[in-house]
């Protein structure tokens, strides 16, 4: 078959390849894959992996081959999926980290919510936000803009922080900031995509009792804490990362049901084959592409 496979001495580390085909565990299905979503931080990283591997987690498709034990869709079924080596023409995945697709659903959409989606609802679980403040930075990337649109059907006072007015195209936020400047009161919870200075500039809005959680660090810049700038009188402030994509069957199908009502929009910013992968890639690590990066195996 063909895949997406890692070369450190291609563009973006990748390169399309013969590949083995997936050899799937008792437990998990072989989904034959029409498209597949770059993430950032998957391109960004490519080129630590071994050379050779499948890359990319985000597919959707149709079940070509059920699991031997029973467990999850039938043939036939068109599904989102989780999993390692997603970016190929075929992908084994646990039955427990699949969704079928709704009826009317375009698979691309489907693509691309599995990690970016899980992510930022997941990590909006973690706290009560209906009536809260909460500061998503990053908003303008993929899980940001998910972030965005959950946490304000979650009933939450949603502000947007992006890098620039152009990348705010699309938000529907309450409000909208460029880094953040006009934040003026304490906020009860970040979803921070950022890290570096404004990680640190960040925590100061943190109101008693509030939390922020790291999803990513696309500055790519250190956050220096100045001595006892940690320390917070009254409720204990919180920070912690937040990654958890264990069994995200459940969840997906949430996603995809919201999807399919209309409530979410996976707001895919660029459409394109995957032979156009380096072009993808490029506007990702850009920053020219606004929320999802969606390729088609046709």
């Amino acid at each position: 078959m063909l895949a997406l496979v890692v070369d450190p001495g291609a563009p973006a580390s990748l390169r399309l390849a013969e590949a083995p085909e997936p050899q799937p565990s008792p437990g998990q299905l072989v989904v034959e894959v029409s498209h597949i979503s770059l993430n950032r931080g998957e391109v960004t990283f490519a080129g630590s992996r071994p050379p050779g591997t499948v890359h990319g987690y985000d597919a959707a498709g149709v079940v070509a081959r059920p699991a031997a034990d029973g467990s999850g869709p039938a043939a036939g079924t068109p599904v989102a999926a989780f999993g390692a080596g997603a970016w190929a023409q075929r992908m084994a995945v646990e039955t427990s980290a699949v969704a079928e697709v709704p009826a009317g659903v375009d698979p691309a959409a489907a693509a691309a919510l599995p990690m970016a989606g899980l992510t930022a609802l997941r990590t909006l679980r973690t706290r009560d936000i209906l009536g809260r403040r909460v500061l998503v930075t990053g908003a303008a990337g993929g899980v940001g803009r998910f972030a965005v649109q959950l946490a304000r059907m979650g009933g939450a006072h949603v502000i947007a922080s992006v890098g620039s007015p152009a990348r705010a195209e699309g938000l529907e936020a309450d409000e909208i900031v460029i880094g953040l400047d006009g934040v003026d009161r304490p906020v009860d919870l970040i979803l921070d995509n950022v890290g570096g200075p404004q990680l640190r500039a960040a925590w100061e809005l943190l109101a008693p009792g509030g939390s922020v959680r790291n999803i990513g660090w696309a500055s790519g810049e250190p956050a220096v804490f100045e001595p006892y700038s940690l320390f917070s009188i009254g409720p204990a402030k919180t920070m912690s990362t937040f990654g958890d994509v264990r069994e995200v069957g459940p969840d997906l199908a949430t996603l995809l049901g919201f999807v399919a009502e209309g409530r979410l929009s996976p707001q895919v910013g660029w459409r394109g084959n995957w032979t156009e992968y380096d072009k993808a890639a490029a506007a990702l690590l850009a920053r020219t592409i606004p929320g999802k990066a969606v390729l088609s195996l046709a």
